[in-house]
C-alpha cells in the first residue's frame, strides 16, 4: 500500500500535462518575427483548449461552436457545464466572459475574465478581454494597463498594440 501511495504522490507532484508550457510563452515573447509570434500564439491557444478532461473538452468544443454562430444562450449553458466539470479551467471562464461581453453584460464578463486571470495570469486573451470590459465601463486608464499586460506576454498582439496606441493618443490629446 505504501508503494501505491508513494506512486500516487509522484503523479500528483508532477502536475498537469495539459495547457501551455513556460517554454511556449518564452517562444511567444521572444519571437523574432510577427509570423513566428502568431504561430506560437496559436500553439498556446490550442493548449488552452485542453482542460485535462475529455468530457469537458468535448462540451467546450460545442460551446465554442455555439458562440461562433451566435447561439449565446446555448454557449452559456455549455460553458456552465464545462466549469462544473473542470472548475479550475481558465479558458472556459475566458470564453464565457467573451460571450457576456458580446451581450454587453459587463458585470458578468468582468467576473469571468478576472477568474480566468486568477487561474492563468499569462492569458493574454483574457487581459485583452479585461481591457475591453474596462473600456466599456469608461475606465480607460485601467484598460490601458490591461492592454499593456497583454503586450508583456504577447508583444506583437495587434489588437492590444492598436488599442494601446489609441488610448495613449486619447490620453495625450484629450485626456482620459
Amino acid at each position: 500500500m505504501f508503494k501505491a501511495l508513494a506512486f500516487a504522490g509522484l503523479i500528483l507532484a508532477s502536475g498537469p500535462s495539459f495547457g501551455p508550457s513556460d517554454e511556449m510563452f518564452e517562444e511567444l515573447k521572444n519571437a523574432p518575427t510577427e509570423e513566428e509570434a502568431a504561430s506560437a500564439a496559436l500553439d498556446i491557444w490550442a493548449a488552452w483548449m485542453e482542460s485535462g478532461s475529455a468530457a469537458a473538452d468535448l462540451v467546450m468544443e460545442r460551446a465554442v461552436t455555439a458562440q461562433s454562430v451566435g447561439e449565446l444562450e446555448l454557449a452559456h449553458e455549455l460553458y456552465d457545464r464545462v466549469i462544473a466539470i473542470q472548475p479550475d479551467y481558465a479558458e472556459a471562464y475566458n470564453r464565457r466572459a467573451s460571450a457576456f461581453l458580446m451581450e454587453e453584460k459587463y458585470d458578468e464578463a468582468l467576473r469571468d475574465v478576472n477568474e480566468a486571470l486568477r487561474l492563468e495570469p499569462r492569458h493574454f486573451g483574457a487581459w485583452v478581454g479585461l481591457a475591453r470590459v474596462l473600456e466599456q465601463l469608461g475606465a480607460k486608464e485601467e484598460a490601458l494597463v490591461a492592454y499593456r499586460e497583454a503586450l508583456k506576454i504577447h508583444p506583437t498582439l495587434g489588437m492590444a498594440k492598436s488599442a494601446e496606441a489609441r488610448l495613449v493618443e486619447e490620453q495625450n490629446g484629450q485626456g482620459l
